[in-house]
């Protein structure tokens, strides 16, 4: 597991090409991306091959990428999303309608309480699940009897036959670690 401090973006940026953090942006973000696909009115079959385009382009784009801190990372890959349709329909020979034509200008952007509640959860969900190999079994168990309130770190600890401070430092490493991992795209 690279333990850098950049952040998953900057990861992506890097001209070697880290499989890793590639990895982690597929995992995150490949749900998000078929759910928009699917809003804008695609077939599964499709939506997933307009999953794969945005995911190649985003190859491409990503390390030329600079993120702004006053701007969503999430409305840069809807943009994104959105021209990889537009592209996929002109290469159908399908009518192609300009930004401001309501087929573009109607598609939904899912409710800010979704996005607001419902997805962070979600992203930190799959981010601390794929966190799980950073531990040794024992101690992901009794931290997660612990983070989800099923007991206190001395019971998990003792359920699992590890210590408490082994409880509280592989808390610890699982914050610093989501905090690296998630920083800029919660924006």
């Amino acid at each position: 597991m690279d333990t850098t401090s950049a952040s998953l973006l900057i990861r992506l940026q890097s001209a070697h090409r880290d499989t890793v953090a590639w990895n982690r942006f597929v995992d995150l973000y490949t749900p998000l991306i078929y759910f928009w696909a699917r809003k804008m009115g695609l077939q599964s079959s499709d939506a997933s091959d307009l999953v794969q385009d945005v995911l190649t382009t985003l190859i491409r784009k990503l390390p030329e990428f600079r993120h702004d801190p006053d701007k969503s990372f999430r409305g840069w890959l809807r943009t994104v999303t959105i021209n990889k349709l537009r592209e996929q329909k002109r290469r159908k020979s399908i009518k192609i309608v300009d930004a401001s034509d309501q087929e573009f200008a109607n598609i939904p952007n899912p409710e800010p309480d979704y996005w607001d509640t419902v997805y962070p959860g979600q992203l930190l969900a799959r981010a601390i699940e794929l966190a799980e190999p950073m531990f040794e079994k024992s101690t992901w168990q009794a931290l997660s009897v612990y983070l989800k309130g099923e007991a206190n770190a001395a019971e998990a600890a003792k359920r699992h036959g590890i210590s408490v401070w082994t409880v509280y430092s592989a808390k610890s490493r699982l914050l610093a670690h989501l905090r690296e991992q998630l920083e800029g795209l919660l924006d």
